[in-house]
């Protein structure tokens, strides 16, 4: 964004900005512009295109300056944001709290809390007049019995501590190995190719432990090369740089126990490993399987069928808490926008807008990558794109907004459109003069199966475990060098966990971008559809709330 505005105040931190933000030229504009009809259920109806497909030179010349507001405009005819309230929003967030409490703490995909807050949102959509649909898909899970156990064993005994120095990778299998250490291939400095190539392990000991560095290629690469050279257990330890543990997901379950230290603790069994006699002990007791859930979709009934903007939030928690945070607040938000949106008639909602409600986020993007693979092609290319809402009142937050021109450089380099969706949000908040930083796409949340697509993609967010700069603490408030929500993914992410002013200046965002976007998506693809065939140099680095190297 950086290059592309001007007239505009830098915070030279971390992409934090302040100011007056342009239009982006028609150059950025997308690659696409599809749209979707009714859908989800297992399958959708395959209603052939009525427009046909347009070049990108075709899409930037439909594009007319106008489409792109500054931010503060408002709309003509009624105000979206003006009409979704604070108020209905804290009731829905009320209403998911109330439902997690009686069912357990939580509303876990494939448990009754995630049921009744089915029951609940399909409820609400229809009193707003929307027939919401139902879509059930099954998903991969698994879970650790009893906590793990990681100890050094020889030549001297020190026990770590699970959360602190350690981690259980997601889908790693179970075991309770004690043996000599071998490490692989680790590098002088830097990330390294450790464990990546299977010359790595030439006179690797069978049964031993093979200790590797996080780095380049995926955990799952690492631990299946490892597991051919004869290992026992793998343990991956966190590359230079990075804090903590390796929170990672093999993706897929493992037959071994595969867990992820910190860089420190990693580092000294290095050296231990070099001097020899280092033996180590690796206990893991995991489950896994598979369970059912269930997306909730809703179309308004008007608009173009052939140009969706489809907006989409997570319903589920994690099994440790109610997850108002998250994501309480991007459900309730949208669940507040579909209870008004019939207010901008006809005029209003030229596009087709689809409400989407994913399940089994928490367990890896489950229910919308789900949704995504199951429309047939046709239907992908009638979406114009997605926007995403994941934790909008995090109560030590800052006001994410994705990163869909790849100015700062980090992530996943979004589909053409993304840019313009980015500009809107900048553009509503800079106009009320509320700062924004940047966001980045690395496929921590449901926008991914979209931007995989080539789907253009935006939103917001407000931060989850990591820690806010002195940078952010001075723009934003709250405090620097804490957690923007302290409560992520816990028992105590509750309704008082949500910074309410937070949430109500983005729920505002929400609701103008889309009222903007329902109208016309013209900034973001031109009026025109693009091809939606899976782009082969997508490579995220997270799977939902899990690393994938």
């Amino acid at each position: 964004m950086r290059k592309l505005l001007t007239g505009r105040r830098l915070l030279m931190s971390r992409g934090l900005i302040v100011g007056t933000a342009v239009a982006l030229p028609a150059a950025f504009l997308t690659t696409a512009f599809l749209p979707a009809v009714s859908v989800p259920t297992g399958s959708a109806s395959t209603e052939s295109a009525s427009t046909a497909s347009m070049s990108t030179a075709s899409a930037a010349a439909a594009f007319r300056p106008g489409d792109l507001h500054l931010a503060g405009a408002a709309e003509a005819g009624p105000d979206l944001a003006a009409l979704v309230t604070l108020k209905d929003i804290k009731a829905h967030l009320t209403a998911f709290q109330k439902i997690a409490d009686s069912n357990g703490g939580d509303r876990a995909a494939g448990g009754t809390g995630y049921k009744m807050s089915v029951r609940y949102v399909t409820g609400r959509l229809r009193k707003a007049g929307l027939v919401p649909l139902v879509q059930k898909f099954t998903f991969p899970y698994w879970r650790e019995r009893t906590h793990a156990a990681f100890a050094r064993m020889a030549p001297s005994k020190e026990s770590y501590k699970r959360e602190v120095d350690f981690v259980t990778l997601a889908f790693s299998g179970s075991g309770d190995v004690t043996a000599p250490v071998t490490a692989v291939d680790i590098p002088a400095k830097g990330e390294g190719t450790s464990g990546c190539e299977a010359g790595d392990f030439k006179g690797f000991t069978r049964g031993s432990i093979a200790l590797i560095q996080r780095g380049t290629c995926t955990f799952a690469a690492k631990a299946a090369k490892a597991r051919a050279a004869g290992a026992s257990a793998v343990v991956i330890f966190n590359k230079p740089g990075e804090k903590g543990p390796v929170e990672g997901t093999l993706s897929k379950p493992t037959a071994f126990p595969v867990i992820g230290p910190s860089h420190k603790v990693g580092a000294s069994l290095v050296k231990a490993a070099r001097k020899g006699g280092l033996r180590l002990r690796v206990k893991t007791d995991t489950a896994h399987g598979r369970r059912s859930s269930e997306n909730v979709i809703a179309d308004t009934p008007g608009g173009r069928a052939d140009n969706v903007v489809l907006a989409g939030a997570h319903l589920d928690s994690v099994p440790d808490g109610p997850g108002i945070n998250d994501n309480g607040t991007g459900a309730a938000t949208l669940l507040a926008v579909a209870g008004k949106i019939d207010k901008l008639g006809g005029a209003g909602l030229r596009n087709r807008v689809r409400f989407a409600f994913w399940g089994a986020e928490e367990e890896g993007l489950r229910g919308s990558a789900h949704y995504v693979r199951s429309l047939p092609a046709a239907q992908r290319e009638r979406i114009a794109l997605n926007l995403n809402f994941d934790m909008l009142g995090s109560p030590n937050g800052r006001r994410g907004v994705y990163d869909g021109d790849h100015s700062t450089g980090t992530g996943t380099a979004a589909p053409a459109g993304s840019g313009a969706i980015e500009s809107l949000f900048r553009q509503y908040f800079e106009g009320r003069r509320l700062p924004v930083a940047e966001s980045q796409f690395n496929g921590r949340s449901d926008y991914g199966p979209f931007i995989e697509r080539g789907i253009p993609a935006g939103g917001i967010d407000t931060g989850a475990e990591e820690l806010k700069t002195a940078a952010e603490a001075k723009v934003f408030g709250g405090k620097a060098g804490k957690a923007y929500d302290p409560c992520y993914h816990a028992k105590c992410d509750r309704l008082k966990n949500v910074d309410l002013k937070l949430l109500d200046g983005n729920a505002d965002g929400v609701a103008h971008v889309l009222q903007h976007l329902a109208r016309t998506t013209s900034a973001v693809n031109g009026g025109s559809r693009f091809d939606r065939s899976q782009d082969p140099s997508y490579d995220p680095l997270r799977q939902g709330p899990y690393l994938l190297r």
